[in-house]
């Protein structure tokens, strides 16, 4: 198969190329910027384009498929080049259906906890050396690539996010992969770029679960109201099997489930919320809940959910990938309640597209309020980048409803701020999906402790 990439370089294309390419597929690709780590990682496997940018030329009639990315725009010329001579076209979650379409597909849908779900089933799976391949968005201890396709493995677990297929295919990506099993992790409003209503938002969720193969199973987490009545109300014809908090106790800091009382190295009612889900996946897969409790305790977390960047008997700082107000409270409620004898200063950078609306702003209202120190930071670059307005610092603060917020928008104020304060039984929690203008965590931290 000659397969090319039209925006090689974003998360899960990059991933989906090295996978295919690992497969023994032909693959070419192209892209106008592509960063690191997907710039290195595409280098090492030879599919690093010669030249970036975009060249007509690269697409002819010997190609067997095009995938193309959210990065690349509708006139884009490859992409013209590819309609003219038709060739044919997928997004990537077309392509992932193309390569799983006769093996058990998991999906995990939600507009929380995806990642985290998805990376607890490949854990256990992992642990007791099962075969299955795999998408998930981010990158995982003892994985090298987020996306694997094979044409042996019975079973495919797919992160399946509520976002925009491609430039040309304006379906959410979760509606094209036909879960066998699917688990919805709660519905909380987001991408209002796309779906500028709440019950336009919504209404994705429902007819994520008319796409669940018949007889498939639907599990969907029961704390979540709104997704209670979408599920009471689908007339699908599916197995639906609710989850809550398992039982559980925090000593010392460390979360443990019972009865047995294994020790777990995350925490927080969301941690064991998709803790929950994952085990009724994996009991989908034949995997009992003892297997799973004793596979799980080894669990360190995904890539930025809740990373710690340090710690010691006083201070731990840690990184997460929070932006949504929903994100943003069960983070923070999370640190709070697992450390409750310390005090804690957490940073929020409004970042992605509905965190910059000053419509959508207002949603954050008391989402920071457990906070005994509160910051939001903004970088005007992203205002620019975006191509939107800027709000102002009493903006923010009315959307919050935290008289005590403190609010940046320099990053060198931010971090000066930052290494004044007094950490002595306090801990820190940085959230973001940006990256605060170029902020070095690591470095931060170590300077904390001086």
């Amino acid at each position: 198969m000659r397969i090319h990439f039209i925006a090689i370089g974003g998360s899960a294309m990059h991933n989906l190329a090295i996978a295919l390419h690992k497969k023994g597929y032909q693959i070419t690709g192209s892209d106008d910027v592509i960063f690191e780590p997907a710039k290195s990682r595409l280098d090492k496997y030879g599919l690093l384009p010669s030249e970036m940018g975009w060249d007509a030329e690269r697409i002819t009639t010997d190609l067997d498929a095009i995938i193309l990315g959210m990065h690349a725009r509708t006139d884009n010329p490859e992409l013209l080049k590819a309609q003219e001579l038709g060739v044919k076209i997928y997004s990537y979650p077309e392509y992932i259906y193309e390569q799983s379409k006769n093996k058990l597909r998991v999906v995990i849908g939600g507009s929380h906890g995806k990642t985290t779900i998805t990376s607890m089933i490949l854990h256990v799976l992992n642990y007791y050396n099962r075969d299955f391949d795999y998408l998930v968005g981010a990158q995982l201890a003892g994985f090298e690539t987020m996306v694997k396709v094979t044409a042996e493995a019975p079973v495919m677990i797919i992160e399946g996010d509520e976002y925009l297929s491609s430039p040309i295919d304006r379906r959410p990506k979760f509606h094209l992969y036909k879960a066998n099993v699917a688990v919805i992790s709660g519905i909380a409003w987001d991408h209002i770029n796309v779906f500028p209503t709440y019950s336009d938002y919504t209404s994705q969720f429902d007819k994520f679960i008319d796409t669940i193969t018949e007889d498939g199973v639907l599990i969907y987490c029961k704390a979540d109201n709104d997704l209670n009545e979408i599920v009471e109300h689908s007339t699908a014809r599916i197995n639906k099997i609710g989850y809550a908090i398992p039982d559980h106790e925090i000593d010392k800091g460390i979360t443990y489930l019972l009865p047995e009382k294994t020790a777990l190295k995350i925490f927080g009612d969301h941690n064991l919320m998709n803790l929950n889900a994952a085990k009724l996946v994996c009991a989908q897969l034949d995997i009992s809940a003892v297997d799973f409790d004793t596979a799980i305790a080894s669990f360190t977390g995904a890539a930025k959910r809740l990373e710690v960047i340090s710690a010691d008997e006083s201070t731990n700082v840690y990184k997460d990938f929070a932006h949504s107000p929903s994100k943003l409270k069960a983070t923070i409620d999370a640190v709070k309640s697992q450390f409750a004898d310390r005090k804690l200063t957490a940073c929020i950078e409004l970042h992605t597209f509905s965190s910059l609306n000053k419509d959508f702003l207002q949603e954050y209202s008391g989402s920071m309020d457990k906070a005994d120190n509160a910051i939001v930071f903004i970088d005007l670059k992203s205002f620019e980048q975006k191509r939107m307005e800027p709000f102002s610092e009493a903006d923010v603060r009315d959307a919050f409803a935290n008289p005590n917020l403190k609010f940046f928008n320099d990053a060198s104020e931010l971090k000066a701020y930052l290494l004044s304060l007094n950490y002595q039984n306090t801990n820190l929690l940085m959230m973001s999906s940006g990256n605060y203008a170029g902020f070095d965590l690591p470095k931060l931290a170590a300077s904390l402790k001086k």
